[in-house]
């Protein structure tokens, strides 16, 4: 059985490598190491002979296949060979390999021993004269997208290799610091005669080129000016508003309370679509988002559930109901409302389609609701064959309905204008329009043609009232040309 030392070759100097490594190095004839660029690589080679692993990153298309094959080839040789593995600065920050080795190592059961020297981040908090025990995060630059970004704290960025980088760096920063934030660009920190610090603007990060490569660095302190752009905030937010020294209306609310504004804000954002207005979709969204926070926090003030719960709950819903997205299962996507139920019914562990049926919310628009039953019975064949047939069951509603207003019994008109109603929904579903969306538009139509009618009365010297049905219809037809 073989040995793997995975040791760190510090941040550049040579002499900030720590003894442990050095002797390592210097007996054994089995040395790989991740890069040879690194600038204590020529004074290494004068006393270590080793194998650089460059060549995985000509071969491989992105860094995480180059850290996920080096790894391997490293746990491949430590099976049978003892070997020192060299990484840049302390194999414990910011290395991946490490990790994914450590990981390997521990499957195939495989002797594994870090050596640590000393660590970029030890040298740049030293370079820039700032003490690490106010607190940092380190972030991956290649990792910023997926990163959560805290300005609250000092942050340290690494790999802003080049101006490419440090361009969508920039634009990442700029979504959670002022434009004015200072920031640190550092190069070869803890390395004699290479050092070099640059204080700039945000915005003025990528000005630069020149100041880019494999030894850059960034530094950002935190940030004294608030954006406000994260959940994290309103959670913050929320609480003051209902903690003792808050809002005494926010203070009262409870989930039931608080129904009804839920449901109005969605139907502005609907409002918002439909008046492709973006600054106004945006506000809403956010109107929204206060009402999930707010059910949240009461939520964790009583014990029952928090923003965790929630987010945790609709992550494993959608990871469930995608099993072609992350479980590489086959779905036919010409059925996937079916499966989609069928995965609904599986999660709410029901045995029936009625009981699916009446999991449809009762507060439901009446039209939206009508087409959700009349969808969940036809995924099981309960559907007309074709459109005639709808036709045919339209126009049958509408007679008994005519026959029902003349008996005038008010209980069996309701039912059989319901009973039409449900069937124009159905019509609506074979046509594949949206029933409530197409009622909205002709209220819409209605309002702009009686406007049309009420602004010509008032041209008239007329009101409403007293211009007869006759006039108003010649007018109402006219609208419809404007």
């Amino acid at each position: 059985m073989g040995k793997i030392s995975i040791v760190g070759l510090g941040p550049g100097d040579y002499s900030l490598i720590s003894q442990g490594v050095l002797d390592a190095l210097s007996n054994s004839s089995n040395v790989y190491l991740r890069t040879k660029k690194h600038p204590t690589v020529d004074q290494l080679e004068e006393k270590v002979k080793y194998i650089a692993l460059d060549y995985f990153y000509e071969n491989e298309e992105n860094f995480e296949e180059v850290y996920t094959k080096i790894s391997q080839f490293i746990i491949d040789k430590g099976k049978t060979e003892e070997l020192v593995y060299a990484v840049p600065g302390h194999p414990r920050v910011a290395e991946k390999t490490v990790s994914i080795i450590e990981s390997l190592a521990k499957e195939n059961n495989i002797e594994l021993e870090i050596i640590p020297s000393m660590s970029f981040v030890d040298a740049m908090y030293n370079y820039i004269g700032v003490d690490p025990a106010e607190g940092f995060k380190l972030l991956d630059a290649f990792e910023l997208e997926q990163s959560y970004i805290d300005t609250n704290t000092n942050t340290i960025i690494t790999q802003i290799y080049d101006h490419f980088i440090a361009s969508n760096v920039k634009l990442k920063l700029m979504e959670h610091y002022d434009d004015e934030q200072e920031i640190c660009i550092v190069n070869g920190a803890g390395i004699k005669g290479l050092e070099s610090k640059t204080y700039v603007k945000l915005y003025e990060l990528d000005r630069q080129p020149e100041l880019f490569s494999y030894l850059t660095s960034l530094y950002i302190p935190k940030s004294s000016k608030k954006l406000y752009n994260t959940v994290h905030d309103l959670q913050n937010i929320m609480k003051k508003l209902r903690s003792p020294e808050g809002c005494e209306w926010d203070m009262k609310q409870t989930h039931d309370s608080l129904k009804k504004y839920l449901i109005e804000e969605a139907y502005e954002v609907a409002q918002a679509i439909d008046n492709d207005d973006i600054d106004e979709l945006i506000e809403e969204l956010g109107d929204v988002l206060l009402q999930v926070i707010f059910h949240c926090q009461i939520g964790e003030e009583e014990g029952y559930f928090n923003l965790g719960d929630v987010s945790s709950s609709i992550c494993n819903k959608l990871i469930h109901r995608h099993p072609h997205v992350f479980k590489n299962i086959d779905v036919d996507m010409n059925k996937f409302d079916k499966t989609w139920e069928d995965l609904k019914k599986e999660e709410k562990g029901e045995t029936t389609v009625t009981e699916g049926l009446e999991r449809i919310p009762q507060f439901l628009p009446a039209l939206t609701k009508a087409e959700k039953i009349q969808h969940k019975a036809a995924l099981v064949g309960f559907d007309w064959d074709n459109i005639d047939d709808v036709c045919k069951k339209v126009e049958e509603e509408y007679k008994e309905l005519l026959d029902e207003c003349k008996s005038r019994n008010i209980k069996y008109i309701k039912e059989e204008l319901g009973d039409l109603l449900f069937s124009i929904v159905n019509l609506a579903r074979f046509l594949e329009v949206d029933p409530e969306e197409a009622l909205n538009l002709t209220s819409k139509k209605f309002i702009k043609r009686f406007k049309f009618i009420e602004h010509n009365a008032t041209q008239m010297n007329k009101t409403l009232e007293e211009m007869t049905l006759e006039e108003m219809d010649e007018l109402w037809e006219k609208a419809k040309f404007q």
